[in-house]
């Protein structure tokens, strides 16, 4: 899992991931290279959940 504001290994879907690891069914769309933006509270994570399917997202 990666903290809001870490880079991006992989550019896709990110989804919102509660503090103990419960889904909370929310996404969000980041670029590889960027960083991953605020979570709605606190102590939430992100983990990739749908990578990109093209060749500038590999890598």
């Amino acid at each position: 899992m990666k903290k809001p504001g870490e880079i991006a290994t992989k550019s896709g879907q990110y989804e919102i991931r509660g503090p103990r690891g419960g889904k909370t069914g929310e996404e969000r769309t980041v670029v590889k290279g960027e960083p991953l933006p605020p979570t709605p509270k606190s102590g939430q994570k992100y983990v990739l959940a749908d990578p990109t399917k093209n060749k500038s997202g590999k890598g």
